[in-house]
């Protein structure tokens, strides 16, 4: 990798082309940035001072000769496609279009230098082989090419901008922070360093890129426009951003992760350890898609028909957006994408992604999923540890083709499994009583019971998305200071412990006004003359509604609400 000062000559070559990725996504800039950069080229123009219009990335192609030689833009789209356009629209209105020629066109055939993507290369060139200014009609609302075309031509002419502008003097003062990438340095590397200082770029641009090249539209088209970038609608789902672990991951990503979880286990190409655990870094999916394909032979067009089969049947089954909808009390996908999306547990995508594409029978399917979600949820009541869930649910459940409910019991219960146990009846009773849960999963795990015993037929109003409840203590945490009095310390340290376990936790519709939530049990139930309480919030909810009916709330009511909690935990998350 070299990096350094570049002036505008030393990237634009002209025994070169600089090649934007040809399926990477539009150019975007609007009007506020074509603004800022038609002022800054007028202080450069007046200035004759050095201006620094940001980084540019490019990295080496392999070509067959020195002469056809490429750079892919890495980073710069936006910068360097502007440029052209400026610089375009300046010489026409000077009548100096040569100027334009020698700088940015190649010297041997005269063609464009900066070869554009496939949504702009058709707009772009229109714009850079002009010969003249020319109006463009039916311009669409999405063509941010000729829209910048446009706005050049109107505002370079407008209050003597033209004459404070000079080609020459920009080109010599214009440097750009440049960075050269060899051909076998890793771009997704420079990718993530990019990522970290805001600029979206995922794994998923990187991957289209490499499975499809410029000859390829129609194969593009078919798997993966057709599939990833049809409409606006399909462009949110896969562009939504979720946690997962200690990141956010966009759900390409996360699909293109799991997709390949599942590849490394086929049998077939006897995947060794280690590279089993280089594939799994989420951090080198790229360059694991890459080295996968070329070491272990497969063939990337059935690799990309593949891809397709397993992102429909993704995009038909995993929904973010559960968390903001009333859930099911039917086990299946719906309550299982609840656990992945609202409690955090994208660990399982794989395997329930591996599970929808190869068990076709719903009662099978389902029978299995709930197996998994009470597998789930009592180990996140007794605070198990998910460290090992990576390997548990690709190379243990995947790797074995576990696809039915009573296969997935065995596996889980073998003696030696003491690290992925399944919790017993016992254990989830003691997780009730003890556990002092991070406040996303309690409120999770009693929205997930209140799912499973709301009558819907006695609420006029339907039960909310996950996302919508608060969790509430019932007592409060700074409860010494408006309710009874506790002198002996024992007595003060158990029900500051208990306070903090699921028994005095619960969802409500709404936070409470801080001086609520701090009152008297008596204030906090009902509310006062400007506030109100938890029977207002409660909303009909069934873990809460029967014990707002006590006028005393303490330890003993703790220890009733949370043992009826374990009673139904114990029904909804059954073993058998």
């Amino acid at each position: 990798m070299e990096a350094g000062k570049r002036s505008v000559r030393e990237i634009f070559n002209r025994g070169r082309n600089l090649e934007i990725p040809f399926f990477q996504r539009s150019y975007v800039w609007q009007e506020q940035q074509w603004k800022r950069f038609l002022e800054d080229m007028v202080m450069v123009s007046e200035t004759k001072k050095i201006y620094f219009l940001g980084s540019v990335i490019l990295k080496q192609q392999e070509t067959t000769s020195d002469r056809d030689s490429r750079l892919t833009v890495i980073d710069g789209q936006q910068r360097l496609t502007t440029l052209n356009i400026f610089m375009k629209v300046l010489c026409l209105l000077t009548d100096s279009d040569s100027d334009f020629t020698e700088t940015f066109k190649k010297q041997r055939d005269k063609q464009i230098i900066l070869l554009h993507n496939h949504n702009d290369v058709s707009s772009f060139n229109s714009v850079v082989d002009l010969k003249e200014l020319k109006e463009f009609t039916g311009v669409s609302d999405n063509d941010q090419i000729l829209k910048a075309y446009k706005y050049f031509v109107e505002n370079i002419q407008t209050d003597n901008v033209l004459e404070k502008l000079n080609f020459f003097d920009i080109i010599d003062n214009i440097l750009f922070v440049g960075i050269d990438l060899n051909l076998g340095e890793d771009e997704q590397q420079i990718f993530d360093t990019i990522n970290s200082l805001g600029v979206k770029l995922t794994t998923a641009e990187l991957l289209k890129n490499y499975f499809f090249d410029r000859t390829e539209i129609d194969k593009y088209n078919l798997f993966w426009r057709d599939v990833f970038e049809q409409d606006d609608d399909t462009y949110t789902y896969w562009d939504r951003e979720i946690t997962a672990g200690r990141i956010r991951r966009t759900v390409i990503d996360l699909f293109f992760y799991s997709f390949l979880q599942i590849k490394i286990q086929e049998k077939k190409y006897k995947v060794n350890t280690h590279d089993k655990i280089e594939f799994s870094k989420v951090e080198n999916l790229f360059e694991s898609y890459k080295r996968f394909i070329k070491e272990y032979h497969l063939n990337k067009d059935e690799v990309v028909k593949e891809i397709k089969e397993y992102a429909l049947i993704f995009k038909d089954n995993f929904e973010p957006e559960i968390i903001n909808s009333e859930l099911s009390d039917t086990y299946g996908i719906e309550r299982i994408n609840a656990i992945i999306f609202g409690l955090e547990q994208s660990t399982l995508i794989p395997y329930v992604l591996y599970v929808l594409k190869n068990v076709d029978n719903e009662i099978q399917k389902n029978e299995l999923f709930q197996f998994l979600e009470s597998y789930i949820m009592r180990r996140m009541i007794v605070k198990a540890t998910t460290k090992n869930y990576n390997q548990l649910f690709t190379d243990r459940l995947i790797n074995n083709e576990i696809l039915s409910k009573d296969n997935l019991k065995s596996i889980l219960s073998e003696n030696d499994n003491k690290i992925n146990y399944i919790p017993s009846d016992e254990d989830l009773s003691k997780g009730f009583n003890e556990s002092i849960l991070i406040n996303y999963q309690a409120a999770g795990i009693i929205y997930m019971i209140e799912s499973k015993i709301r009558n819907k037929s006695k609420h006029s109003t339907k039960l909310l998305g996950m996302n919508k409840y608060s969790l509430e203590h019932l007592m409060p945490k700074k409860w010494d200071n408006k309710w009874d009095k506790l002198k002996n310390k024992d007595d003060r340290d158990f029900r500051n412990f208990k306070l903090k376990t699921i028994g005095n936790l619960a969802i409500i519709t709404q936070s409470l006004n801080a001086s609520i939530r701090e009152a008297q049990w008596s204030v906090k139930r009902k509310g006062n003359s400007k506030n109100k309480g938890l029977l207002h919030y409660s909303g009909g909810i069934e873990t809460l509604a029967p014990y707002l009916e006590y006028d005393v709330w303490n330890e003993e009511r703790i220890q009733e609400r949370c043992d009826d909690l374990f009673e139904h935990g114990k029904k909804i998350w059954f073993l058998q």
